[in-house]
This record gives structure tokens, C-alpha cells and sequence, in this order.
């Protein structure tokens, strides 16, 4: 090559990679985000979740993107994360959107209802149904976009200081119960009470509930609730899977670049799958325990299980006359379970009932 040719070649390259590398550092700017919950850090699941969420985005980004992570209540208090990321206190949030129906009882459906979704359910009609369009759609005037951030599986149907044998001894109970439900137990005459999980303990210890749910066997332990409360009920037929979600400050979400959007929705992916895959492995180990320190495990019975259900679809028809995106959302709920139902009735069904009569006791 001639010394012509090779000066020109060298000042080509040099000039691309000048090209290049702004180019590369415009995309992979520095940018911090802090991170509300609504869960203290003693609850290590859903406190861990948002842990591996901002570890994954940072590593991802050589740390050019860092989310701090703050329990709640050292920001805001732990059900104000919706209020928090909507007026741009904080970029994200993670929460139970069902905390959120005093504003719009739609957000419950997002969450967990009544005899609703179960949670691989759920994982089907957020990723591959209408799940996450219907929902970003509806929360975009909360100026929030919403990424699936966790679940808890099936719920257990909590505490109670005394047994709960027939629709008629729900009457009068004052129980902790958080979303939508409390709309259809107060149908049976249940007083409904939303507290956060750092205070249930003393309003149940110190008589102010009769009763409470949380979520199942593993934080149930840790919060202590066998202690004031023996009778443990199950199955939490309002929580037939509990979708947690990242509430992102729409501003922010639409200021990102577009690599840090794809990392985003990444890790929040990989913290809704890892959450659950948690519960599921930390259950059973806890649930023996609780037994062994004096629980008393008992089934709602089949005429609870049918008046509820009776109340909870009084309490959608109602609804759905008069909140047009409740409709629209409930129904795409009701098409899509009665499908996957008739898939599990077939297969997974089939499958589990036969396992489980089947495994080694003891």
C-alpha cells in the first residue's frame, strides 16, 4: 500500500471510530432512579425482588444505570408508591396495584380478584394476551407504565382467632384483608380493613381485627401471625395468584433510550419468575413449621367457598354497569380463564390431582 493510501485509510478509521464512540456513550448514558415499595425488609421476597431488579439493570449497563432501592416508608409511606411514581417523587415503584382501588376498582383486576386468574394464568395474559395492553393503557393516565414484577402463587385465606364453619360466622368479623375482596366479604357482613403488612401484627394482637390474610405460609411465619391467631384457612379463593408490578413514572420510562427499555423489561422479567419460583420453594418448608408451632390448618367449606363466589359476581356486575374500564378489563379476564381452565381441566388438572394422591406421606 502506498504511504498515501495507508495515511488516508488510517484517517478514515480514525475518524469513524470518532463517529462511533459518542455514539455508543449517547446510548448508554448515567442515569440513577430511586425505587419505592410497599413492602418492609423483613418480607425478603418481595423486598428481594426489587434487589435483583436494580442488580440486574446495573450490571447490565456497567452501572451507568443504578436504581436505589427503598423499603417502605423510608420515602413514602408503603401504600402511596402509586402516588409517589405518578408525581415524579421517585422514577419506580413496586407494589400491589390492588391497594389502588379507592381511586378506580380497575386496578384491582391488574392485581388479584376474586375467583379470578391464577398466576401462570396471569403470566399468560400479560405476556401473550391483552394483559399488558389493557393495563399500560389504563394507567397511562396515572402517568405510570406498569411492567409485571412478581407473584405470589396461590394465596392461603389467613388467620382467624376462631373457625369460620358457614357463611353466617363471617358476620361482623373485622379482618385485614387488602383489595378488592373486602368489596365481597363485606356482601357476608365481614368489615374489611386495609393496613400494611409491618402493622397488622399489633392490630391483631392487640384485638383490633378478628382476623387477617397476607399472603402464605413463608411471610406469614416471619410476620408472626400464629401467635395471636391459630386457625389457618385456606384457599385464598380472592388470590388465586398475586401479580406485583413496577410502576415506572411515564416521563421517565419515555426519556429512556431504547436499550435501557429492552434492560428494563429484562430484569423485571426475570424478577416476576424468580419471586414465584421463590414462594414455591420456600413454602412447604414453612408451612410444616407452622403446623408443628400449634396452626391449625382448615379448608373454607363448600358453602363459604359458593356464597362468595355468589357475592363476588354480584359485586362485578355491579361494578361493570357503572366503570366502563372495569368491563372492558373483566371481560378479557373472564375469556381468557375460562380457555386456560379448559386447558388445565385436560392436562395440568389432571396431572397435579393424580401426583398429589400419589406422593410419599410423611
Amino acid at each position: 500500500m502506498k504511504r498515501r493510501q495507508f495515511l488516508t485509510a488510517v484517517g478514515a478509521g480514525a475518524a469513524a471510530a470518532a463517529v462511533a464512540k459518542p455514539a455508543i456513550a449517547q446510548s448508554m448514558p448515567e442515569i440513577k432512579w430511586r425505587l419505592t415499595m410497599s413492602w418492609p425488609k423483613s418480607l425478603d421476597i418481595l423486598y428481594g425482588s426489587n434487589e435483583t431488579f436494580a442488580r440486574y439493570i446495573a450490571e447490565a449497563t456497567d452501572n451507568k444505570f443504578q436504581v436505589q432501592v427503598f423499603a417502605g416508608g423510608e420515602i413514602v409511606p408503603p401504600l402511596q408508591a402509586l402516588d409517589a411514581v405518578s408525581n415524579g417523587t421517585v422514577e419506580v415503584g413496586h407494589t400491589a396495584v390492588y391497594y389502588y382501588i379507592g381511586k378506580d376498582p380497575t386496578w384491582a383486576l391488574f392485581c388479584a380478584v376474586p375467583f379470578g386468574l391464577n398466576s401462570r394464568q396471569q403470566n399468560a395474559w400479560y405476556y401473550d394476551g391483552d394483559g399488558l395492553k389493557l393495563m399500560n393503557e389504563f394507567t397511562r393516565k396515572y402517568n405510570v407504565h406498569c411492567l409485571v414484577g412478581g407473584n405470589t402463587g396461590a394465596q392461603m385465606g389467613g388467620w382467624f382467632r376462631k373457625e369460620i364453619r358457614e357463611p353466617a360466622d363471617l358476620k361482623g368479623l373485622k379482618m385485614r384483608i387488602g383489595g378488592w375482596a373486602g368489596r365481597t366479604l363485606q356482601k357476608l357482613g365481614v368489615v374489611p380493613q386495609q393496613i400494611a403488612g409491618g402493622d397488622i401484627y399489633p392490630a391483631l394482637e392487640k384485638g383490633t381485627i378478628d382476623a387477617t390474610e397476607w399472603v402464605g405460609p413463608y411471610d406469614d411465619e416471619k410476620l408472626g401471625f400464629y401467635k395471636v391467631a391459630k386457625y389457618y384457612y385456606y384457599p385464598g379463593w380472592w388470590e388465586g395468584g398475586t401479580a406485583e408490578h413496577f410502576l415506572i413514572n411515564l416521563n421517565k420510562w419515555n426519556e429512556l433510550p431504547k436499550n435501557y427499555k429492552a434492560i428494563v423489561t429484562a430484569a423485571a422479567a426475570y424478577a416476576n419468575v424468580e419471586q414465584q419460583g421463590r414462594y414455591d420453594a420456600r413454602n412447604p418448608h414453612a408451612l410444616r413449621r407452622l403446623v408443628a408451632s400449634g396452626a391449625l390448618l382448615r379448608p373454607f367449606s363448600q358453602s363459604i367457598m359458593e356464597a362468595c363466589l355468589k357475592a363476588s359476581n354480584e359485586v362485578n356486575a355491579e361494578t361493570s354497569a357503572t366503570n366502563a374500564d372495569y368491563k372492558k378489563v373483566l371481560d378479557s379476564i373472564a375469556v381468557f380463564r375460562n380457555e386456560e381452565y379448559l386447558w388445565w381441566q385436560v392436562a395440568e388438572y389432571t396431572y397435579d390431582t393424580f401426583m398429589i394422591r400419589t406422593r410419599p406421606r410423611g
